[in-house]
Parts: structure tokens; C-alpha cells; sequence
């Protein structure tokens, strides 16, 4: 299956894009859908707006599938993560000494929206991930006053995977909530709701989804749906929408009770199309490519001498982000250098963070480790 995708991705020769964890690439049948749609506009205008409401609804049975959700009941659009995050802090009713744990290596998304509950007497405890197992870290802090873990499935700038199977029994055990944010691992690493049993989820879909920016899930479990307060009202949010002359309303029993307004009918044609190639290829498949291609850079680059490795290398299943650093090189301008020649990355972490995804070929991880060698020896 994935050999005969291969013209999927016929990318620039002039690059190695190693930078999936921050924004991909399309593949071309997302952009023949976003292309298609926009002649579409262009002739058509909204004559067939009916099938764009299907591509909708298909769209949210595929991130039902992408997640192993129960229904797509629970599936929402939102903006990106952070309005999906703020929808679920600012749902959640609080009361003063409540506390919220997050980690030392999120993503600001993840920290910000919880640090801003601090007017409401809301405590943010920091477990500390660096020399611990993550979920050993973050069971030390819970306590009776614990409401929320909101964590990431992987770290951004590590690529540190989190056992949210053992993290979601934690959680369970002390009534807990655990909102995981998924961004760096829909798409790559397989996801069962049906075994995590996370209360909310939330993931945009321009990494690993492959997809444009603007558009993300926001699953909310069915337990929490009706107990999420609103702060966007609307004409979409209500339960009969299309009926506009009704005075009186009611919000949707569903989780469509939190999106406002229109839905970006652009964005979702992109997402919907990238879904469709993951669902095709199997989340399973994707996996095993990936962690053959991450091996192999791990390989390549552990022939330079004085890498040091940010990312933990010895984990057995590891994530699609490999982070590292040169002895006596600066990791700001090597950026720099890499990005000039045409290695498309990230300096994240303190180091470099290389994130090539399934499709990445072995030829093109070592384009970028030969051009990190030449680098090195015009910046030592």
C-alpha cells in the first residue's frame, strides 16, 4: 500500500523536509481537493453546499475512526488546539484550590490556557519529566484537589511518547480528568479511545494529519458534553440548525454545541482528504514505516561524531521526532545553515529537531546528514 502511494508526495528535489512537526506538507490529493473545491467556488459558488455538508459529516466519522471514538456525537471542529483547550478550561467549572497538572516540556498551547485559570484560584503544578518516567512524574502531584491532567501524547520537542493507557488508570483511580493533546501523534501512532478513555482530546490537523492550518478536533466524551459550559453562541450551535425563523433554542445535544458559527468548508476538504490517504495506508502501516525511518536516521546521524541525542533514543517505540545537538556548535545557527540549504527542520529544545514522516525516504534522510556534515565543518 504504501509503495503505491508514492506519488502522493513528489516534493521539491532541492529539500529534505524534516519538519512534520510543526507543519507538513500535503499530499497532492489534498491538494486537488483543495483545488477542486475552489473552482468549484469559482463556478459554482454554493449551488451544491448539501454535498459540502457530507464531506462534513465525513469528516467526522474519519476522526472518529482516526481516535477509536464511540460516536461521532463526541467529535467538534474547533480552530486549532488552543481555542479546542480553552473551550474545555473555560467549560470546566472551578472553584478556588482546585489544581491542574501539566508537564516541564509542553508545548506553551498546553501551559498557557491552564496558567490563565489562576483568577478563578485555580493551582498549576509542574511534573517533571526530565529524569523520570512521565507517568511516575505526574501520579507524585495527584491529590484530592487534582480536577485535570492535560498532557501531550508526545512531546514537541523531544519526541518523549507518554503511556496514556497507564496515565488514563491514574487519572481513573483518583477522579481525575485527562485532557491529551494529540497533535504530535494523530496520524503516525495508533490511538484507541476505546482504551485510553480520556475525557477530552484535541489535535490540528497541519502536522502528522497532514492537512492545512485552522482546523482541529476537539473530542469531548459523552460523560462531559452536557457539563461544559458554553461562551459562543450562534446559529450553528443550536440543536435544530437550518431552522432560523424558530425564536426560542436550545444548544445541540451533540458536541457541535461548541462551534459557534460556519465551519471552514475549505479547511475540511483539506482534512478530510489527507484522513482519507491515512485511513487507506492504516494508521498501523504508518507506524511500522515510521519507526523503520526514524531508526535509520538515528543511525546516519549517530556516525557523527559529538551528537549528543536530546531525544531518548533507547526507547523502544519511539515518536516521529528525533532532537539533538553538536559539541561546540552553536544548534541557533546551524538552524539557520540547515534551513538555507535547503533541510527544512526546526530548533526546538535546545538542539535541532529532525520529524520526517512515513513517506520520508532513506535517500532523503541522508541527503540531510551529509548536509549536516558539510555544515559542521564551516561552523566549528
Amino acid at each position: 500500500m504504501i509503495e503505491q502511494i508514492k506519488d502522493q508526495f513528489p516534493q521539491a528535489e532541492d529539500i529534505c523536509y524534516l519538519n512534520h512537526a510543526a507543519v507538513s506538507p500535503w499530499p497532492k490529493c489534498t491538494s486537488e481537493a483543495v483545488s477542486s473545491f475552489a473552482h468549484e467556488n469559482l463556478v459554482r459558488g454554493a449551488q451544491h453546499y448539501p454535498k459540502w455538508l457530507k464531506e462534513e459529516q465525513a469528516l467526522r466519522e474519519n476522526l472518529r475512526q482516526i481516535i477509536n471514538a464511540e460516536s461521532t456525537n463526541e467529535i467538534a471542529l474547533a480552530k486549532n488546539t488552543s481555542e479546542a483547550l480553552s473551550i474545555i478550561a473555560y467549560g470546566l467549572e472551578w472553584k478556588d484550590g482546585d489544581e491542574v497538572i501539566i508537564s516541564n516540556l509542553e508545548f506553551p498551547s498546553n501551559r498557557i490556557v491552564w496558567e490563565s485559570l489562576s483568577q478563578f484560584g485555580v493551582k498549576l503544578i509542574i511534573a517533571d519529566f526530565q529524569d523520570e518516567d512521565p507517568v511516575q512524574a505526574i501520579s507524585q502531584h495527584l491529590t484530592a484537589k487534582t480536577k485535570l491532567v492535560s498532557i501531550s501524547s508526545v512531546q514537541y520537542a523531544s519526541g518523549l511518547c507518554i503511556n496514556l493507557e497507564a496515565l488514563s488508570k491514574l487519572c481513573q483511580n483518583n477522579k481525575t480528568l485527562l485532557c491529551v493533546d494529540a497533535i504530535q501523534s494523530l496520524g503516525v501512532i495508533p490511538f484507541d479511545q476505546q482504551k485510553i478513555q480520556a475525557d477530552f482530546i484535541v489535535a490540528d490537523g497541519h502536522k502528522w494529519l497532514m492537512a492545512a492550518e485552522g482546523l482541529a478536533l476537539l473530542y469531548v466524551n459523552k460523560k462531559q458534553i452536557d457539563l461544559l459550559k458554553l461562551h459562543q453562541f450562534g446559529w450553528h450551535m443550536v440543536e435544530e440548525k437550518g431552522n432560523y425563523d424558530k425564536q426560542s433554542w436550545e444548544p445541540a445535544k451533540n458536541a457541535t454545541r461548541f462551534e459557534c458559527g460556519s465551519p471552514n468548508m475549505l479547511g475540511i476538504h483539506a482534512l478530510n482528504a489527507s484522513l482519507g490517504l491515512i485511513l487507506k495506508v492504516g494508521v498501523d502501516n504508518i507506524y511500522k514505516q515510521l519507526q523503520q525511518r526514524i531508526q535509520f536516521l538515528i543511525e546516519q546521524l549517530s556516525t557523527i561524531d559529538g551528537i549528543q541525542f536530546n531525544s531518548d533514543i533507547t526507547l523502544p517505540a519511539k515518536s516521529g521526532i528525533v532532537n539533538f545537538r553538536l559539541k561546540n556548535i552553536d544548534s541557533g545557527k546551524l538552524y539557520q545553515e540547515l534551513m538555507k540549504n535547503g533541510v527544512i527542520c526546526a530548533h526546538r529544545g535546545g538542539g535541532i529537531r529532525f520529524s520526517p514522516h512515513f513517506y520520508t525516504t532513506e535517500e532523503n534522510l541522508t541527503k540531510a546528514v551529509v548536509q549536516l556534515k558539510k555544515l559542521m565543518t564551516t561552523l566549528l
